[in-house]
């Protein structure tokens, strides 16, 4: 199994507007989410915002109005390269389409680096810096094949995905569960090609509670005896879980998921969700900020993690009741570190 990474987590108390005050050196970065209203960009933000005054340099935020929105990213970028940004934060929604964009930030100066979801490719930006999503998926993947034991030979699965577009993030997720739970993956950098008849669908969810909830309803169409379910993230799960409640299976039903913000480890608490990836938002922003910073003052590019093509942030499995051979996080110690 693999190892448990553990991770520092940053602080800040300060979150408000979408500009930070500059020092007069004329700093810029520029944050950009897939929406302003998860959790976990929200958290995002708040990093930046706080490490940004820190440093004294000034911080503009921009987010589409749904996951997927790739025009508004598209428009945020153009934006940035005309103020003279000295660098860029970016969640893609479509990781593939927003790259001409991407390539001419770089051509014209800025640094960008992607927070959390990989580009494609993923030298398509001058850094990336994220949680190992692969390893996420493969936690909850693991935790879920021990949870249910030798039922595990003859589970029925439904994976609730983020998007037909497939952003990288969804599929390293995916494909991450789908390996930790001893299920055999095709085309690694696509989900939905496997033949392994325990997949009884894959539905997308936009990351929020109302896809999620629609999702699972369908596959709840294709075999109402599913009994383990893989979200991509956990508004999705909360869905998942209402469509459950509505024909009385909350209970005989596994959810995995991964984020890990405050509702969600509540949720795992509460038993809503067997066991969630924690990830940790805020330090992604802020060590991004931080990079900018240094980009802006020297020149110099950020690292990877050694042996990996970006830099590590760190992920954490929570679960309520723990498992042999899958390390875990406590919900007392999720909830110390969660965010939302």
């Amino acid at each position: 199994m693999t190892k448990l990474l553990a991770t520092t987590i940053m602080t800040a108390a300060v979150f408000g507007g979408t500009s930070a005050m500059a020092d007069g050196h004329g700093t810029s970065a520029c944050l950009i989410t897939k929406t302003d209203t998860n959790p976990f960009f929200v958290k995002m933000r708040e990093g930046a915002q706080a490490k940004a005054e820190e440093l004294g340099i000034t911080l503009n935020a921009y987010a589409g109005q749904v996951d997927g929105d790739n025009e508004a990213q598209v428009a945020a970028i153009e934006t940035c390269i005309a103020n003279g940004a000295s660098g860029i934060l970016i969640t893609a929604s479509d990781t593939a389409a927003i790259v001409p964009s991407i390539e001419q930030a770089r051509e014209a100066g800025l640094l960008v680096i992607a927070l959390d979801t990989p580009l494609e490719p993923i030298d398509a930006a001058d850094a990336t810096f994220a949680t190992d999503n692969f390893l996420a998926g493969e936690l909850i993947g693991a935790y879920a094949a021990a949870k249910m034991g030798d039922a595990a030979a003859d589970a029925k699965i439904a994976m609730l995905d983020l998007a037909i577009s497939q952003p990288t993030v969804g599929v390293l997720r995916d494909q991450g569960f789908l390996t930790g739970f001893g299920i055999d993956i095709k085309d690694p950098n696509r989900w939905g090609d496997e033949e392994d008849e325990r997949i009884i669908c894959n539905e997308v969810t936009a990351g929020n509670e109302e896809g999620g909830r629609t999702a699972m309803e369908n596959c709840l169409a294709v075999d109402p005896e599913i009994n383990v379910v893989y979200t991509i993230n956990e508004p999705s799960a909360a869905g998942a879980y209402e469509a459950l409640s509505a024909i009385g299976r909350q209970d005989d039903v596994l959810i995995v998921s991964v984020d890990g913000g405050c509702p969600g480890v509540q949720d795992v608490a509460s038993g809503v969700i067997g066991a969630t990836s924690q990830q940790y938002p805020l330090l992604m922003a802020s060590l991004g900020v931080e990079a900018i910073a240094q980009y802006a003052k020297d020149g110099t590019l950020p690292a990877n993690t050694e042996g990996k093509n970006f830099l590590d942030t760190g992920v954490g499995l929570i679960a309520a009741e723990p498992v042999d051979g899958v390390d875990s996080l406590s919900v007392e110690e999720g909830l110390e570190l969660c965010w939302g």
